[in-house]
């Protein structure tokens, strides 16, 4: 159910800190930890350090691989804990948003470490693998020195204790002993903070309203696609009596903007009518498009 959010420069010691805290807590407290790994993601995901942290797409994949792992690993008997920089405070605000989705706990470790004590243990990771041909523990991989750089002075947002996300916020230096009991307090003898509409997911629909929803929207948007390919004036629907999408909308509708509109709706709809027939589903199909030419 808690989350453990591990958040820190690099070679400030986040791995070895996740490490302690999953032993802590098998050890002492039976519980399952689930260690969800940003070096590991990285390499998941077909990439190295150096490419993924120089190109903000791969990164971008990496977090939301990251996030997806929390997302699904969250449940209410084990602990998730996300080693990673976490360097950014609007991703750490989203992963605070989907563990309060899910009514779970959650704390953040922050690893700090004097700048020059840091690189001086990445030089020393950089002469291991050239000593060993490249051959390096994934998790002491060196950073070159304008990543390390980067991920240090320009890019990392420090986590903040009177940020809701960054709180509960402990902060720890390599020599110092991390107070494990008080974050098992925390997280489990603390309320989590109640879901709200932001953070609460959409009712799931049932396999057989997705069916017909599917179905009676693309039936709707192919009539229309014919309708147009045959310069038609408007549109009539003899299921549907009543409901004619208006000429100015056929006029200007063409297959990809259809698309989005029928995409749009479909979300829409999963979120306000899993209880409609496909009848009312089509209607209101129908009308959505006839509003969406008047915005």
């Amino acid at each position: 159910m808690p989350l453990i959010i591990i958040c820190g420069t690099p070679v400030s010691g986040k791995t070895t800190r996740a490490r302690e805290i999953k032993e802590y807590f098998e050890k002492t407290h039976n519980k399952q930890v689930d260690i969800i790994s940003e070096d590991e993601a990285i390499i998941k995901l077909g990439y190295d350090k150096e490419s993924t942290y120089l190109d903000s797409q791969k990164e971008k994949r990496v977090r939301g691989y990251l996030k997806s792992e929390v997302i699904r690993l969250i449940n209410k008997d084990n602990i998730v804990i996300l080693d990673g920089s976490n360097y950014i405070k609007g991703y750490r605000y989203e992963l605070y948003c989907a563990s309060k989705a899910s009514k779970s706990t959650q704390c953040t470790v922050y690893t700090i470490r004097f700048h020059q004590d840091a690189w001086d243990d990445n030089q020393k990771r950089i002469k291991a693998k050239e000593e060993l041909n490249g051959n390096t523990d994934l998790h002491t991989e060196p950073y070159t020195e304008e990543i390390f750089d980067a991920l240090t002075k320009l890019r990392f947002e420090e986590p903040n204790s009177n940020s809701r996300w960054d709180s509960p916020l402990f902060t720890v230096q390599p020599s110092d002993i991390l107070d494990l009991e008080a974050i098992y307090n925390v997280l489990y003898k603390r309320k989590p903070p109640p879901p709200n509409m932001s953070t609460q997911n959409p009712p799931l629909s049932s396999t057989n309203f997705l069916y017909e929803l599917d179905n009676t929207t693309q039936a709707i948007s192919k009539r229309i696609l014919e309708a147009k390919e045959f310069d038609a004036f408007e549109v009539k629907f003899s299921e549907y009596p009543g409901c004619v999408l208006e000429a100015n909308f056929l006029q200007t509708i063409n297959p990809q903007s259809l698309l989005r509109l029928r995409r749009q709706f479909l979300t829409y709809a999963k979120m306000n009518h899993s209880n409609e027939n496909s009848n009312k589903l089509g209607r209101f199909f129908i009308q959505y498009l006839n509003k969406s030419l008047m915005n």
